[in-house]
């Protein structure tokens, strides 16, 4: 009986082991296709390979084909997607290698299309290795190995391309065409807006007359504060004597500088102005 109930764990653990052990990366439902280019939907190579059998016989690859590899990802015998998963096509001889992710949905479903080879490859007279790698969080074990073989081919008339890029040296003039300066109206156009504006100027003082302005007391407001009327009115002839430079010659980074003083100006001597007809008010004169 003691013997029995000491037999029960280890029969538990033995079948546990060969599961754990198990537990590593793979694929299923693996194709490798080559289409030529102008071959069309169904035209060109195709073969199924798996993660325990690669092709026998390499695949001929030319630089205007579009290669594409799909398989099904898994761990242990679930379809999973993995955390990496990735073509790396590798020569045995020099070490050139790359990489080519794949392109995995939640499903294991993984697809990596490739059609532009690096210059590097293209001088390669053996086929390269290319291998599926396979790996994630966990004890699972990582699968990296070669499943089928790529034969590089390209025309023999064409040159092999160099890999020397000129980095430094005299480069080409370049020529920058800046566009025009704004140039102002007509000067017929800007006189008629001139003349517009002083035809106001009558109807200005007319209805100023009318509303009851009281001309008499200028000389009063002139003898009380001087300075402030004569400096108010002088900044206001002054904005548009900028204004009028602003429109001859000068630009924006002229005219703010001077408008803000005219402006400061035109504050102060305009507050004087007015607390001197407030007090001519405040004594009932008008």
């Amino acid at each position: 009986m003691h013997l029995w109930q000491a037999t029960v764990p280890f029969c538990l653990l033995a079948t546990a082991l060969p599961s754990a052990a198990a537990a590593a990366w793979g694929f299923t439902d693996a194709t490798v296709a080559v289409q030529p280019k102008g071959a069309g939907v169904n035209g060109g190579f195709k073969e199924t390979f798996s993660s325990s059998k690669p092709l026998s016989k390499p695949v001929s690859f030319i630089g205007a084909d579009t290669l594409r590899v799909t398989l099904t990802t898994q761990e242990g015998s679930s379809a999973k997607r993995p955390h990496q998963a990735f073509l790396l096509l590798k020569d045995s001889q020099t070490g050139l290698d790359i990489s080519y992710p794949f392109t995995v949905k939640d499903n294991g479903k993984a697809r990596v299309d490739l059609k532009d080879l690096p210059i590097q490859f293209l001088s390669l007279t053996k086929p390269v290795d290319a291998r599926v790698v396979l790996g994630g969080f966990g004890n699972s074990e990582a699968y990296d190995s070669s499943v089928f073989k790529l034969s590089i081919n390209r025309d023999p008339d064409v040159p092999v391309p160099t890999t020397e890029v000129p980095r430094y040296g005299k480069q080409p003039e370049i020529h920058h065409t800046f566009k025009d300066s704004p140039t102002n109206p007509p000067i017929i156009i800007t006189l008629f807006f001139v003349a517009l504006v002083g035809a106001t100027l009558p109807v200005l003082a007319g209805l100023w007359l009318f509303l009851g302005a009281n001309v008499n007391h200028l000389s009063s407001a002139f003898k009380s504060a001087p300075l402030p009327h004569a400096v108010f009115l002088g900044s206001l002839v002054a904005f548009e004597g900028i204004f009028f430079l602003y429109y001859t010659s000068w630009n924006l980074f002229q005219l703010l500088p001077a408008a803000a003083v005219a402006g400061a100006v035109a504050f102060v001597s305009g507050s004087r102005a007015l607390g001197e007809v407030q007090g001519r008010r405040f004594a009932g004169l008008r």
